[in-house]
């Protein structure tokens, strides 16, 4: 075991701390974060329309059993409620990849030290320079009597048909791909630029927040238009939009591998490994973890905030589980971000809440007991640095093995009980801080199921932890 360790150490964890360390992994890591709270009111909002949608149409149709005609669109209060919160989600969820666009582009030049405002208003630029005019497409072929009847409906709204108009569908998360590769080179060429000083320079006497704007003009064009050439050239080399091609070509292999149960052990593995030297794994892995699986996650709270908890189930029980097996365009998918908060990284990310239960009940050794009665509240609200680091399990030979294995038998423990139809797939976005058993009940659109899945699934890690506590009480402080 320690020429294992004295190995990672040597090779594994400089790569990990270079990785965690690397300035554009911090500006994306830190952009997801900065979206958290538009993320979590949509996710509210889901919630919210799921509930008035489901729970009080199934108790009230059994009052009202006998008039069939009732629904609870007639009852007032509910169906405002309801309104409101689909109005939420429109400007939150339906736009992620628009605010995404906004705080990658703010996060990337405060990497590099240069205009945050600026760089967050150029990202925005690039994603919607390469966006199609979705109305030019939708109307080729029409007759003429057709698009002057929808040129006069449009006129009717107060716009003029000649203005582009951008579909939803590539303002929420599917724009992250495009976001993350065009937004980075846009904000980064601005960036450099800036730092080169190829500016416009005010008098002293012009008002620092004029002056500023001003030194952003020259790098902000430059960026903007390389983008735009860009997009241009590929679009008439390709025929296609490089957001489509991103899509294709990019974003759908990435997500197809990201369900495979391969991928997602390999990342709980080393989220696992890098906490063992001390090293956060999740920020580590940020990139993927948010790049990959988040958009995944936000597309099933869409369709979640469609069809609900009984259209998720149905969708799993008849397979559409990915895009080729999609039933009238809607599949779900089985692993999301959320995934792993809820039935794996109960009490942090090595499922340390189990750890402490198995200490408190088998430990001996005082210091063990003194830092698992310190670290039970915390680690209730999946806050694990105090037993990481206190007890420590950093580095701690003996407690090496079940931070490895125990999550890993949790994934998989809940990845198959997905698959096969046992639990619904996590489906909504909760605060990483809400406790365990509760966080899955609530991320699966609140499917009962979830609680006995992350029942299972914490047993199977307390098991694993057992052995390994009671070998402890052997070993001197």
């Amino acid at each position: 075991m320690n020429a294992l360790t004295a190995w990672m150490e040597k090779h594994i964890v400089p790569i990990a701390v270079k990785i965690g360390g690397q300035k554009h992994l911090i500006a994306l890591r830190d952009s997801f974060v900065g979206m958290l709270p538009a993320t979590m009111a949509g996710a509210i909002a889901t919630m919210i329309s799921a509930i008035v949608g489901t729970f009080p149409s199934s108790i009230l149709q059994l009052v009202h059993a006998k008039d069939t005609s009732w629904d609870v669109s007639k009852v007032p209060i509910l169906n405002e409620i309801n309104a409101v919160s689909s109005l939420v989600s429109q400007g939150t969820l339906t736009i992620i990849g628009l605010i995404f666009a906004f705080s990658w582009g703010y996060n990337l030049a405060k990497a590099y030290k240069v205009n945050e405002l600026a760089g967050g208003i150029v990202g925005v630029a690039a994603l919607f320079a390469g966006l199609p005019n979705i109305l030019g497409k939708v109307t080729v072929g029409l007759s003429d009597k057709a698009l002057a009847t929808i040129n006069k409906n449009i006129a009717a709204e107060g716009l003029n048909n000649w203005k582009p108009m951008f579909a939803a569908a590539q303002l929420d998360a599917g724009a992250y791909f495009t976001v993350i590769i065009m937004g980075a080179l846009a904000v980064i060429i601005y960036a450099k630029l800036m730092l080169a000083d190829i500016t416009i320079k005010m008098p002293d006497q012009v008002p620092p927040a004029v002056s500023k704007a001003f030194l952003a003009i020259i790098p902000t064009i430059v960026a903007v238009y390389l983008v735009a050439i860009i997009y241009y050239v590929l679009e008439r080399l390709t025929g296609h939009e490089l957001i489509y091609l991103i899509a294709k070509y990019i974003a759908e292999p990435f997500q197809a591998l990201s369900q495979s149960i391969v991928s997602i052990l390999l990342v709980t593995f080393f989220v696992s490994l890098f906490w063992f030297f001390g090293i956060h794994g999740p920020n580590v892995l940020a990139a993927a973890l948010d790049g990959i699986w988040l958009p995944l996650q936000y597309d099933n709270m869409e369709l979640y905030h469609r069809i609900h908890l009984d259209g998720i189930k149905e969708l799993v029980a008849k397979g559409a589980i990915d895009k080729q097996h999609a039933i009238n365009g809607e599949y779900v998918t089985l692993w999301t971000r959320g995934s792993w908060d809820a039935f794996a990284w109960f009490g942090g990310s090595g499922g340390t809440i189990t750890l402490l239960i198995a200490i408190l009940w088998l430990s001996k050794r005082p210091d063990y007991r003194t830092v698992a009665k310190l670290g039970i509240a915390p680690g209730l609200f999946n806050i694990m640095e105090p037993v990481m680091f206190g007890l420590p399990i950093v580095l701690n030979s003996i407690l090496f093995i079940p931070l490895l294995l125990g999550p890993v038998v949790s994934v998989l423990i809940a990845y198959y009980a997905t698959a096969w139809g046992l639990v619904a797939p996590v489906t909504l976005s909760v605060p990483w801080v809400t406790p365990p058993i509760l966080n899955a009940f609530m991320a699966t659109g609140f499917d009962w199921r979830a609680i006995i899945v992350t029942l299972i699934a914490m047993a199977a890690s307390f098991v694993i932890w057992m052995p390994f506590v009671a070998a402890a009480n052997k070993i001197e402080e």
